[in-house]
């Protein structure tokens, strides 16, 4: 799954369009750093942390959109 779907499937945010703008906003960390591709394609096991929420990348939501 894409860090952009990702974050719109965790309920972070409402649209693409929020999620592009908090990623390349510098709001997004994967695994400790700072990312800002939209694109990254996440793996099971990723940690990704949006301010003070924070997720660890499942299986089951490799399965998402």
């Amino acid at each position: 799954m894409r860090l952009d779907q990702f974050l719109k499937w965790m309920g972070w945010v409402g649209t693409g369009g929020e999620a592009k703008l908090r990623i390349q906003g510098g709001e997004v960390r994967v695994n400790g750093e700072l990312e800002q591709r939209r694109g990254r394609q996440l793996i099971s096991g990723d940690q990704v942390q949006m301010g003070v929420d924070s997720c660890e990348v499942s299986d089951s939501s490799q399965a998402g959109p």
